[in-house]
């Protein structure tokens, strides 16, 4: 495969250039796309110089431990788009979805798809485990943004509940949709420039997305489900 100079690497600056005249033009601040742009970079390559050690001696210890920093990263970043609306509890029910959901297809994915012998494998487990929860993530911040904004706006829980829920899926309708139409997806791509069959590659896309479908779906559900059940909580309260 075709290794990348850092020299080179400094070419991917110019989209970074191109979206910041746009945010310097428009809001006349650059400040969130540089410390977005720097921490991406600067928690890329510690991550690599990270995985290289673990992979190197694998460890149920520090594979698990891994999953929990990206377990809480992911919590916390999940409920950012709502913060503004100051509901509480919102953090525990968007971990306790994301927990569910990546732990039930993080297992189908290792134990029924892959079938390891070492289903702590550090090399497989951790790149899915970091696309799932990155997936159930966006599906939640996706979900939460959308219920509580039309909650607020017109005071139908049901109707809030379903265009929440839809609103979710659509990036996931879309990538199944454009699959191989429109683009190649990313582990695909990456493992055809690494010399795999694209016959290979295809079959671990569709496990992918089958299971990127259903991290959305399901952490989706579960939000929305522990939403529901605060608010019956809080209708008990009121009427005892």
């Amino acid at each position: 495969m075709q290794t990348i100079s850092w020299l080179a690497l400094a070419w991917c600056l110019i989209p970074l250039l191109l979206v910041a005249v746009v945010y310097w033009r428009w809001f006349g601040d650059v400040t969130e796309l540089a410390i977005a742009s720097t921490r991406m970079v600067l928690q890329l390559v510690l991550v690599g110089y990270l995985l290289v050690v673990i992979f190197a001696e694998p460890s149920i210890t520090v594979s698990l431990a891994v999953m929990l920093v990206m377990f809480i990263a992911a919590s916390w970043i999940s409920i950012r788009p709502v913060r503004q609306y100051q509901y509480h509890n919102i953090i525990k029910p968007a971990a306790i979805a994301l927990l569910l959901s990546v732990a039930l297809h993080l297992s189908i994915s290792v134990m029924l798809v892959l079938q390891l012998d070492t289903w702590y494998e550090p090399r497989v487990l951790i790149p899915l485990a970091g696309m799932y929860f990155a997936n159930t993530m966006t599906s939640i911040s996706l979900t939460a943004e959308r219920f509580f904004s039309e909650h607020e706006s017109h005071g139908n829980f049901q109707r809030a509940k379903r265009n929440a829920f839809k609103t979710a899926m659509i990036p996931q309708i879309n990538g199944l949709l454009a699959v191989g139409l429109v683009a190649l997806p990313g582990m695909m791509t990456g493992q055809i420039l690494s010399g795999v069959s694209p016959l290979i590659a295809v079959r671990y896309q569709i496990m992918i997305m089958a299971m990127i479908l259903g991290t959305a779906g399901v952490g989706s559900v579960l939000f929305l489900w522990q939403i529901s059940l605060q608010k019956l909580r809080g209708r008990h309260k009121e009427v005892s």
